[in-house]
């Protein structure tokens, strides 16, 4: 290698570690955006799961209530 072709190769190298460097920082960057949209989603699943256990217990209830009426209604009590 002669003197003028090592500046070359070295300057060749910064080129592909810069590229690879922006690929990299890219890649963050929607990891970050991806993972906040993520966490968002979660906390409305969890929300809405949460809502629905409610209500599911308010209807065993109810139905509950329906069921001991007839059994009452049959016994004649």
């Amino acid at each position: 290698m002669t003197k003028n072709t090592i500046p070359s190769v070295i300057d060749q190298e910064i080129t592909r570690l810069e590229l690879q460097l922006e690929a990299v920082l890219t890649t963050i960057d929607r990891l970050v955006k991806e993972n906040r949209s993520l966490r968002v989603q979660q906390e409305s699943l969890a929300t809405e799961r949460a809502s629905l256990l409610e209500k599911h217990e308010l209807v065993r209830h109810r139905v509950d209530g329906i069921v001991t009426r007839l059994k009452s209604l049959e016994t004649g009590t």
